[in-house]
Formats: structure tokens, C-alpha cells, sequence
């Protein structure tokens, strides 16, 4: 299947960076312009990040193929010893991260997921501690347009276009959106008073013990 030509014209200007730091550099470059871009490139080939829950691909995966049609590659990166339900063998390809330690490895992995030339790039952000070094090392080195999958399940384009949503998911995982946001700015600036209420009552103690055995 061929690619649309303004994919296609993104794969060539990839292939013109010979070395590896040329390459990280024009994955680097692609990845700033399609977060300025709200434009949408056409689905040639897909890769999600599994750096979440089972249950949120598999929930995905049938919406994915309505919108993109099942003759495009969705492959995956996982830490799972089998792939989600719903992923087939002859439209995925499955890189197993624990297939790829070391450096020479993950070197290995990142040169044959560029050589896929993906167009989209999906990678959860469930506030689960998974896959979180891989998923965010694969957004910038491979130039492709990149989604986040929150806990829900739902996606939205990693973009100018998407910034209150990116602010609001930030928020969320640094605890400072929704209910927690009070709790979490309370203890902010409470601390440095209770900080000082520690030192005082611990001055105090220990002065009254000075005195007691003067």
C-alpha cells in the first residue's frame, strides 16, 4: 500500500540521516513540527505503547480498526507475554521489550521500529508506573504523529491544538487537578509553617532538658 505523499515525503527526508545521531536529530526535529501541526497525517501504520492496563487496548483496539481500516499494521510495544485480545498476527507486529536488554538491544529496537515509518504513534498515560522510560523515549525518537490514551480509555492528538487538554491531564497526574488539587496545594503551603512549628517544639524540648540538668 502505498503512502500518501505527504507522509511519503516525511519518510525520505528520514531516510537522508544516515547516522544515529542524525537520525535522533531528524526524529527530533519531525516530532516538534507535528506538535505545532494540528494536522493529521493518513493512517499507514499505527504502533501503541502498552504502558498501561490490559484492559485499555483491548478496549480501543476494535474503535481503532473503524476508523483506520483492518488492512493497517497496528503493531505493538509490550511488556506482556501475549498480546491483548483483539490483535491479530497478520495485522501485528509485537516488540517485546524484555527481548531487548541492553543498550546494543534497545539500539537494535529503535533502528527496525524507524525502518516501519509509522504515521501514528499511541502511547497510554494511565498514571500507572509502566513502560513509562519506554513509552516517552519512543515519542521523540520516532517521527511520527503521537495520541495519549488516558484511563478511559479515550485519546486526543499530542499537539498545539490539544494544549487544555494536555495541561489538564498534567495537572491530574501531578495532583493538582480535580478533588486532590486542594489537598495537594494545602500541604504545599502548610509546610514550611509546619516545618517551623517542628524546629520550634524541638528547641524548646531540648532547651528545657539543658536546663533541667544545669
Amino acid at each position: 500500500m502505498s503512502a500518501p505523499h505527504g507522509h511519503q515525503a516525511d519518510g525520505n527526508a528520514f531516510g537522508s540521516c544516515s547516522t544515529e545521531t542524525s537520525r535522533s536529530r531528524c526524529a527530533t526535529i519531525k516530532a516538534v513540527r507535528y506538535f505545532l501541526s494540528r494536522r493529521i497525517p493518513d493512517a499507514t501504520s499505527v504502533l501503541l505503547v502498552e504502558s498501561g492496563s490490559r484492559g485499555l487496548l483491548e478496549g480501543l483496539i476494535a474503535h481503532l480498526r473503524e476508523a483506520w481500516g483492518e488492512e493497517v499494521f497496528i503493531d505493538l510495544v509490550t511488556c506482556y507475554a501475549k498480546p491483548p485480545a483483539g490483535f491479530r498476527s497478520e495485522n501485528t507486529r509485537v516488540y517485546r521489550v524484555t527481548e531487548y536488554r541492553g543498550r546494543d538491544a534497545r539500539g537494535t529496537l529503535y533502528r527496525e521500529l524507524s525502518r516501519n515509518r509509522y504515521s501514528h504513534v499511541g502511547i497510554i498515560c494511565s498514571g500507572e508506573p509502566l513502560m513509562t522510560k519506554w513509552k516517552w523515549v519512543l515519542a521523540l525518537r520516532l517521527p511520527a504523529k503521537i495520541f495519549i490514551i488516558n484511563e478511559n480509555g479515550d485519546y486526543f492528538w499530542l499537539d498545539r491544538g490539544h494544549l487544555a487538554l494536555l495541561r489538564e491531564l498534567v495537572l491530574l497526574r501531578s495532583g493538582l487537578g480535580g478533588a486532590g488539587a486542594v489537598r495537594t496545594l494545602a500541604r504545599v503551603f502548610s509546610f514550611p509553617f509546619t516545618f517551623l512549628y517542628l524546629v520550634l517544639y524541638a528547641t524548646v524540648v531540648h532547651a528545657r532538658r539543658a536546663l533541667r540538668r544545669g
